[in-house]
């Protein structure tokens, strides 16, 4: 019987170090960034021990890649392509441990030199007239119930005294073009998302148009926004009392809230399907005066955009964690976890932008953020790409495989908020529930009565 054999080569770093990397990522987060970060952060290691501080970086970051699996679990997808190197084989104490000696400034200090706005040559598809749409919104997320975690993390309370697991509050500043994350922030879920919001003003830059819903048309925080120079795009409600000071010719209108002058926008926004139309009424607040330049209507349409962080936060939670609850049981592990997690999600987001930006005119939406993971966690395993070779491959493996499966063109369409499945064969609700998807046609009248 013919035979053949297949040979490789892999090029990692030197002795305890072979096993730091975090596969063809490890060329958006090179030795020597890390290396820096803990030279800043006072985390390098006196001596080289068999599990060196830049070592247990890459296994923190690759353990949100392989959320499903123990640290154990983790090192072994790190040192599996690694055949034939002397490489340790540490104990799940030994982990634990070099992870306690790392702490959280490390984690801290490479998400501030890696988030921000991706690069993209995909001007028409992320920016907006000039200006750079951005949105801000909070999601919570579920933390292990142990008794170090309980002290800063509480439960939500409901109809059965509690739930099973403490909760934290995640605030994002994302841009709506790419998802990549500018700035995020997080507490106990006991803090608002208005509070964070406060905290995130910190990173608004004039040149940004920042989408928001309902939650964040607080007079105070409107100011607080447009005191960064950005422009804002705030959904309000429908019955907040608002002077009309002049009527513009595409049925908006000037008002005031505390000393900013603002525009409002009121819309009907009608979805039909083959099931039947259903129809609401918005009211939008903008810094945006200029009705020649900024259309009331071309502003409904835009403020949609608002759902791109949804969908980040559904490939954080879901795609990446896969509904899991974070796996660090002290306040200080949940730090390092969830600055690992958006450090990891911000490497994918990159990749996938420089793979769509290989071809021009592609819009960085048709990228697969399911593809982009799956290429990951292979690459780790074969410790693949680690070191570029001289001629730099933006693309790489990665990028190839995000090119062979691009998403088809966004399509419009609309389904019902519920889950396919009941959680609870208890709680199932029949089969009189429709859970098709539908495609729909939207329609946008600007509605010009008098407030």
């Amino acid at each position: 019987m013919d035979q053949i054999a297949i040979t490789r080569t892999v090029t990692v770093a030197a002795g305890p170090f072979a096993a730091g990397h975090l596969g063809e990522l490890t060329r958006l987060l090179p030795f020597e960034m890390v290396d820096d970060v803990l030279a800043a952060t006072r985390r390098t290691q006196r001596r080289i021990r068999l599990l060196p501080a830049r070592v247990v970086v890459y296994l923190l970051l690759a353990g949100c890649l392989f959320a499903d699996l123990g640290y154990r679990q983790v090192w072994a997808k790190l040192v599996a392509g690694l055949h034939g190197l002397p490489v340790a084989d540490p104990c799940v104490s030994a982990l634990r441990q070099a992870r306690q000696r790392l702490g959280v400034a490390p984690l801290r200090a490479l998400f501030d030199v890696l988030r921000g706005p991706a690069a993209t040559s995909a001007v028409g598809q992320v920016w907006w007239r000039g200006l750079l749409p951005v949105v801000v919104d909070g999601t919570v997320l579920a933390v292990a119930d142990s008794t170090a975690n309980l002290r800063r993390y509480v439960k939500h309370r409901c109809n059965n005294g509690g739930s099973g697991y403490p909760t934290l509050r995640l605030s994002a500043l994302l841009t709506c073009g790419t998802r990549s994350v500018i700035d995020a922030v997080f507490d106990p879920s006991t803090t608002g998302e208005t509070v964070q919001a406060r905290q995130l003003v910190r990173s608004l830059r004039a040149g940004m148009l920042l989408l928001a819903d309902r939650n964040y048309a607080a007079a105070d925080l409107i100011t607080a926004f447009a005191a960064t120079g950005a422009d804002l795009l705030i959904r309000c409600k429908n019955g907040r009392k608002l002077p009309l000071i002049r009527r513009y010719h595409d049925g908006s209108w000037l008002s005031v809230i505390g000393s900013r002058p603002v525009r409002i926008i009121e819309a009907r926004i009608s979805i039909t399907t083959t099931a039947g139309s259903h129809t609401g009424d918005y009211r939008l607040i903008t810094t945006l005066l200029d009705p020649r330049h900024y259309p009331a209507a071309d502003l409904v349409g835009l403020y949609h955009q608002r759902w791109e962080i949804e969908t980040a936060y559904l490939e954080l939670k879901s795609t990446i964690l896969g509904g899991r609850v974070l796996r660090a049981r002290t306040p200080d592990g949940v730090d390092q976890e969830i600055h690992a997690l958006l450090i990891v999600y911000q490497l994918l987001r990159t990749a996938m932008v420089d793979a769509t930006d290989s071809r021009p005119g592609l819009d960085p939406d048709r990228a697969s953020f399911t593809t982009a993971l799956h290429a990951a966690r292979d690459q780790i395993m074969h410790a693949a790409g680690v070191i570029a070779d001289t001629v730099i491959d933006l693309v790489g493996v990665i990028g190839e495989r995000v090119l062979a499966n691009l998403l088809p063109d966004r399509r419009i369409r609309t389904k019902t908020r519920m889950i396919k499945r009941s959680n609870s064969k208890y709680q199932a609700r029949g089969p009189n529930i429709d859970r098709r998807t539908y495609k729909a046609t939207t329609s946008i009248d600007v509605i010009s009565n008098d407030p």
